[in-house]
């Protein structure tokens, strides 16, 4: 199979792109990373590519996955659970 090329690229770069944006409201600890795998497929494992939407996705999955780690240790701690 050879490299990915043409709208499988720019599918891959929306792809992400939703994802990363669904993060910020449900489920950002799993659709954050998968906005980074999709983005980063989408520029072709490289960061030159010049595809914005690969880029977008990128950055907002790993803002998503960021701020979801936060929130997950912020709810860990003690005085926050149900005893």
């Amino acid at each position: 199979m050879g490299p990915r090329t043409g709208p499988d690229r720019a599918t891959l770069g929306i792809i992400g792109l939703v994802c990363a944006i669904a993060g910020f409201f449900v489920l950002g600890i799993v659709l954050g990373p998968v906005a980074i795998i999709c983005g980063w497929l989408a520029m072709g494992r490289r960061w030159n590519s010049g595809s914005v939407p690969a880029l977008v996705a990128v950055v907002l999955g790993a803002i998503d996955t960021l701020l979801a780690i936060v929130w997950l240790i912020g709810t860990a701690t003690l005085g926050n659970g149900m005893f």
